[in-house]
């Protein structure tokens, strides 16, 4: 396969950087590790259980790339996925914490079921996100810094629907998690930023399409359609370039004015 073609020097903004990126593998994570290269940056990626897309997704993208396996589901993986990106790479400079599920469950199932849901989504989302995170903290404190990007949702602001509560609470508590990365350890060159995404063109929006309709998809997106995955990975590489340290807390709303503050 041939490989991402680079740009100018001028444009490489992260030429030097090394970035985890979990989830690489969907569409957003991999259009993050698309842009993330074509910016310079070498990039580390994660996948669940796509070995033959990440691979071929290294080889396309160059500049270095690795894949690692872990599933986030299971406690003790993210940390592990962490020591390993580590031991090959060296000096990790950003992670991406993009991998992310949607667990469906509603108050009238079996409440088996309900809490099975909920634990589930509370790994993937949110406690592998927090691990990955603590872990990351540990390696920028003793290398000069770092970046940290989290993938929310417009999901986090003021509730969501009856049948994805664990999504919404999770995708909150990741935000929180985000401002508190921020403001906890920005005077050690560690920042933090969110980007809480509506709906983007992916697997997860075209099952609901697929469900509701494309009519309910969008209704209340005042632009009329969704997002595309490479606005997310663009967004993304922005916010991991050394000039832009004055975002640490922000909360980047991609939403098509669907949800404004």
């Amino acid at each position: 396969m041939s490989h991402v073609q680079n740009p100018p020097a001028a444009t490489r903004h992260l030429h030097g950087q090394t970035v985890l990126v979990t989830g690489a593998t969907g569409a957003i994570g991999n259009a993050i590790a698309r842009a993330l290269a074509a910016s310079g940056a070498r990039v580390l990626l994660h996948y669940a259980r796509r070995a033959e897309e990440a691979k071929a997704l290294a080889a396309e993208i160059g500049g270095g790339a690795v894949c690692f396996q872990a599933d986030l589901a299971d406690p003790t993986r993210p940390t592990a996925l962490w020591e390993a990106a580590e031991a090959v790479a060296g000096r990790i400079t950003g992670l991406v914490n993009n991998a992310g599920i949607l667990g469906r469950v509603s108050v009238g199932d079996p409440f088996d079921a309900w809490q099975a849901v909920w634990a589930r989504d509370i790994q993937v989302n949110l406690l592998a996100a927090a691990d990955l995170s603590r872990a990351a903290i540990r390696h920028f404190r003793t290398h000069g810094g770092g970046r940290i990007v989290n993938i929310a949702s417009r999901a986090a602001q003021g509730g969501y629907r009856g049948d994805a509560m664990p999504y919404g609470a999770t995708k909150a508590a990741l935000v929180n998690l985000t401002q508190s990365i921020a403001g906890s350890f920005g005077a050690e060159g560690i920042t933090a930023v969110a980007l809480a995404p509506g709906w983007v063109r992916t697997e997860m929006a075209e099952a609901y399409v697929a469900e509701h309709g494309e009519a309910a998809a969008l209704s209340g997106i005042p632009i009329g359609r969704m997002a595309e995955p490479d606005e997310i990975a663009e967004l993304v590489a922005f916010v991991l370039r050394p000039s832009q340290v004055s975002l640490s807390g922000a909360v980047l709303d991609v939403n098509g004015a669907s949800k404004m503050r």
